[in-house]
Protein backbone atom coordinates (compact mmCIF):
# COMPACT_ATOMS: atom_id res chain seq x y z
CA UNK A 1 0.00 0.00 0.00
CA UNK A 2 1.49 3.64 -0.88
CA UNK A 3 1.77 6.20 1.72
CA UNK A 4 0.91 8.96 -0.53
CA UNK A 5 -1.78 8.10 -3.46
CA UNK A 6 -1.57 11.49 -5.41
CA UNK A 7 1.40 13.64 -5.80
CA UNK A 8 1.57 16.85 -6.83
CA UNK A 9 4.89 18.33 -9.12
CA UNK A 10 6.24 21.88 -9.60
CA UNK A 11 7.84 22.04 -13.06
CA UNK A 12 10.70 24.54 -12.96
CA UNK A 13 14.15 23.45 -11.32
CA UNK A 14 11.96 20.53 -10.05
CA UNK A 15 11.27 18.36 -13.24
CA UNK A 16 12.56 20.81 -16.16
CA UNK A 17 16.39 22.75 -16.15
CA UNK A 18 14.65 26.35 -16.25
CA UNK A 19 17.93 27.72 -15.31
CA UNK A 20 19.78 26.39 -19.16
CA UNK A 21 16.37 27.07 -20.97
CA UNK A 22 16.23 30.73 -19.77
CA UNK A 23 19.65 31.25 -20.66
CA UNK A 24 19.25 29.97 -23.98
CA UNK A 25 16.01 31.83 -24.68
CA UNK A 26 17.74 35.28 -23.03
CA UNK A 27 21.14 34.67 -25.23
CA UNK A 28 18.68 34.59 -28.73
CA UNK A 29 16.35 37.17 -27.69
CA UNK A 30 19.44 39.56 -26.51
CA UNK A 31 21.31 38.63 -29.82
CA UNK A 32 17.92 39.65 -31.65
CA UNK A 33 17.69 43.13 -29.94
CA UNK A 34 21.79 43.41 -30.95
CA UNK A 35 23.15 42.64 -27.44
CA UNK A 36 25.34 40.38 -26.11
CA UNK A 37 24.27 38.49 -23.35
CA UNK A 38 27.51 39.09 -20.90
CA UNK A 39 27.64 37.10 -17.49
CA UNK A 40 27.17 40.00 -15.63
CA UNK A 41 23.81 41.26 -17.01
CA UNK A 42 22.43 37.68 -17.11
CA UNK A 43 23.16 38.04 -13.56
CA UNK A 44 21.37 41.46 -13.16
CA UNK A 45 18.44 40.27 -14.93
CA UNK A 46 18.14 36.99 -12.60
CA UNK A 47 18.67 38.63 -9.66
CA UNK A 48 16.07 41.30 -10.83
CA UNK A 49 13.93 38.56 -11.71
CA UNK A 50 14.13 36.77 -8.96
CA UNK A 51 12.91 39.51 -6.90
CA UNK A 52 10.13 40.23 -8.87
CA UNK A 53 9.06 36.33 -9.31
CA UNK A 54 9.26 36.30 -5.20
CA UNK A 55 6.57 39.91 -4.75
CA UNK A 56 4.15 37.71 -6.87
CA UNK A 57 4.82 34.78 -4.75
CA UNK A 58 4.05 36.46 -2.01
CA UNK A 59 0.77 38.76 -3.87
CA UNK A 60 2.83 42.30 -4.12
CA UNK A 61 3.07 42.45 -7.76
CA UNK A 62 0.62 41.48 -10.67
CA UNK A 63 1.83 38.74 -13.48
CA UNK A 64 2.02 41.24 -15.84
CA UNK A 65 4.12 43.62 -13.90
CA UNK A 66 6.80 41.06 -13.26
CA UNK A 67 6.66 39.70 -17.03
CA UNK A 68 6.96 43.68 -18.02
CA UNK A 69 9.45 44.93 -15.61
CA UNK A 70 11.83 42.37 -15.34
CA UNK A 71 12.89 43.45 -19.05
CA UNK A 72 12.41 46.94 -19.11
CA UNK A 73 14.69 46.97 -16.57
CA UNK A 74 17.28 44.94 -18.11
CA UNK A 75 17.27 46.77 -21.50
CA UNK A 76 17.35 50.11 -19.55
CA UNK A 77 20.77 48.96 -18.05
CA UNK A 78 22.16 48.46 -21.13
CA UNK A 79 21.33 51.95 -22.53
CA UNK A 80 18.48 50.72 -24.55
CA UNK A 81 14.38 51.63 -23.97
CA UNK A 82 12.70 48.62 -25.20
CA UNK A 83 8.98 47.86 -24.17
CA UNK A 84 8.68 45.23 -21.63
CA UNK A 85 6.02 43.00 -21.99
CA UNK A 86 6.77 42.99 -26.06
CA UNK A 87 10.16 41.84 -24.75
CA UNK A 88 9.15 38.78 -23.01
CA UNK A 89 6.60 37.79 -25.89
CA UNK A 90 9.48 36.93 -27.48
CA UNK A 91 11.42 35.84 -24.78
CA UNK A 92 8.66 33.75 -23.95
CA UNK A 93 8.44 32.32 -28.12
CA UNK A 94 12.16 31.09 -27.32
CA UNK A 95 11.64 29.79 -23.80
CA UNK A 96 8.41 27.66 -24.41
CA UNK A 97 10.80 25.33 -27.16
CA UNK A 98 13.21 24.71 -23.77
CA UNK A 99 12.31 21.48 -22.42
CA UNK A 100 15.54 20.91 -20.49
CA UNK A 101 14.91 17.82 -18.12
CA UNK A 102 16.73 17.33 -14.97
CA UNK A 103 18.56 14.20 -14.32
CA UNK A 104 15.84 11.20 -13.40
CA UNK A 105 12.71 13.22 -14.23
CA UNK A 106 11.25 11.25 -16.88
CA UNK A 107 12.18 8.22 -15.17
CA UNK A 108 10.62 9.15 -11.69
CA UNK A 109 7.29 10.35 -13.02
CA UNK A 110 7.11 7.61 -15.91
CA UNK A 111 7.36 4.49 -12.97
CA UNK A 112 5.86 6.84 -10.53
CA UNK A 113 2.60 7.24 -12.84
CA UNK A 114 2.15 3.31 -12.35
CA UNK A 115 0.79 3.15 -8.96
CA UNK A 116 0.10 7.16 -8.21
CA UNK A 117 -2.26 9.94 -9.15
CA UNK A 118 0.49 12.79 -10.59
CA UNK A 119 -0.17 16.36 -11.07
CA UNK A 120 1.38 19.48 -12.01
CA UNK A 121 0.93 22.35 -9.95
CA UNK A 122 2.91 25.51 -11.46
CA UNK A 123 3.18 29.19 -11.46
CA UNK A 124 4.18 30.38 -15.25
CA UNK A 125 2.40 31.40 -18.06
CA UNK A 126 -0.19 28.59 -19.37
CA UNK A 127 0.77 28.25 -22.85
CA UNK A 128 5.05 28.41 -22.05
CA UNK A 129 4.14 25.69 -19.63
CA UNK A 130 2.17 23.34 -21.44
CA UNK A 131 4.30 23.60 -24.31
CA UNK A 132 7.57 22.51 -22.49
CA UNK A 133 5.52 19.56 -20.66
CA UNK A 134 4.24 18.62 -24.00
CA UNK A 135 7.98 19.40 -25.48
CA UNK A 136 9.82 17.22 -22.73
CA UNK A 137 7.32 14.43 -23.04
CA UNK A 138 5.79 14.18 -19.12
CA UNK A 139 2.64 15.34 -20.42
CA UNK A 140 1.01 12.19 -20.71
CA UNK A 141 1.59 11.08 -17.44
CA UNK A 142 -0.05 13.79 -15.35
CA UNK A 143 -3.84 13.63 -15.09
CA UNK A 144 -4.31 17.37 -15.07
CA UNK A 145 -2.16 20.53 -15.18
CA UNK A 146 -3.06 23.33 -12.72
CA UNK A 147 -1.01 26.85 -14.14
CA UNK A 148 -1.24 29.97 -11.79
CA UNK A 149 -2.36 31.94 -15.09
CA UNK A 150 -5.18 29.45 -15.10
CA UNK A 151 -6.75 29.23 -11.56
CA UNK A 152 -6.20 33.13 -10.94
CA UNK A 153 -4.25 32.55 -8.38
CA UNK A 154 -0.29 31.23 -7.29
CA UNK A 155 1.40 29.18 -5.39
CA UNK A 156 1.52 29.64 -2.00
CA UNK A 157 -1.69 31.44 -1.94
CA UNK A 158 -4.02 29.36 -0.23
CA UNK A 159 -6.77 29.84 -2.93
CA UNK A 160 -4.55 27.95 -6.03
CA UNK A 161 -4.70 24.50 -3.38
CA UNK A 162 -7.84 24.97 -3.29
CA UNK A 163 -8.63 24.99 -6.97
CA UNK A 164 -6.33 22.26 -7.36
CA UNK A 165 -7.92 19.75 -4.72
CA UNK A 166 -11.48 20.33 -6.01
CA UNK A 167 -10.30 19.13 -9.46
CA UNK A 168 -8.64 16.15 -8.34
CA UNK A 169 -10.62 12.88 -8.06
CA UNK A 170 -10.89 11.32 -4.58
CA UNK A 171 -8.49 13.99 -3.25
CA UNK A 172 -7.62 13.19 0.56
CA UNK A 173 -5.50 15.32 2.02
CA UNK A 174 -3.61 13.19 4.45
CA UNK A 175 -2.73 10.87 1.02
CA UNK A 176 -1.44 13.66 -0.49
CA UNK A 177 2.25 15.17 -1.07
CA UNK A 178 3.79 18.55 -3.22
CA UNK A 179 7.30 17.97 -4.48
CA UNK A 180 9.23 21.16 -5.08
CA UNK A 181 12.14 22.93 -5.15
CA UNK A 182 10.87 26.09 -3.31
CA UNK A 183 10.59 26.80 0.13
CA UNK A 184 7.63 29.40 -0.21
CA UNK A 185 5.89 28.86 -3.62
CA UNK A 186 6.01 24.66 -2.54
CA UNK A 187 6.97 23.60 0.73
CA UNK A 188 4.90 26.55 2.60
CA UNK A 189 2.38 26.62 0.17
CA UNK A 190 1.89 22.85 1.02
CA UNK A 191 1.79 22.94 4.40
CA UNK A 192 -0.54 25.55 4.73
CA UNK A 193 -2.73 23.76 2.55
CA UNK A 194 -2.71 20.84 5.15
CA UNK A 195 -0.55 17.85 3.00
CA UNK A 196 2.42 16.96 3.16
CA UNK A 197 5.45 18.22 1.74
CA UNK A 198 9.21 17.64 -0.26
CA UNK A 199 11.99 19.75 -0.78
CA UNK A 200 14.02 18.83 -3.91
CA UNK A 201 17.17 20.43 -2.92
CA UNK A 202 20.07 19.09 -5.46
CA UNK A 203 21.94 21.68 -3.82
CA UNK A 204 21.86 20.94 -0.39
CA UNK A 205 21.13 25.12 0.48
CA UNK A 206 19.88 25.81 4.04
CA UNK A 207 16.63 25.70 4.35
CA UNK A 208 14.69 28.54 6.06
CA UNK A 209 13.59 27.90 9.99
CA UNK A 210 10.17 29.08 9.71
CA UNK A 211 9.38 26.91 6.80
CA UNK A 212 9.68 22.78 7.31
CA UNK A 213 9.54 20.41 4.79
CA UNK A 214 8.18 16.92 5.67
CA UNK A 215 10.48 15.62 3.54
CA UNK A 216 14.06 16.62 1.88
CA UNK A 217 15.83 14.70 -1.26
CA UNK A 218 19.08 15.26 -3.19
CA UNK A 219 17.88 13.35 -6.09
CA UNK A 220 14.54 12.96 -7.80
CA UNK A 221 14.69 8.79 -7.44
CA UNK A 222 14.62 9.44 -3.47
CA UNK A 223 10.54 9.42 -4.17
CA UNK A 224 10.52 6.07 -4.31
CA UNK A 225 11.40 5.12 -0.74
CA UNK A 226 9.13 8.03 0.74
CA UNK A 227 5.75 7.61 -1.35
Amino acid sequence: MTKYETLLFDVDETLLNFKEGQHNALTQLFSDQGVALTPEIRQRYEARNAALWRAFELGELSKERVLGDRFTYIFKECGLVRDGLEMDRLFRNYLKEEAILLEGAFEVVSELSRSHQLYVVTNGVSTTQYRRLEKSALRPYFNEVFVSEDTGYQKPMPEFFNYAFERIDNFNPAKTMIIGDSLVADIQGGNQAGIASCWYNPQQLAGESAITPTYEIQQLKELHEIV
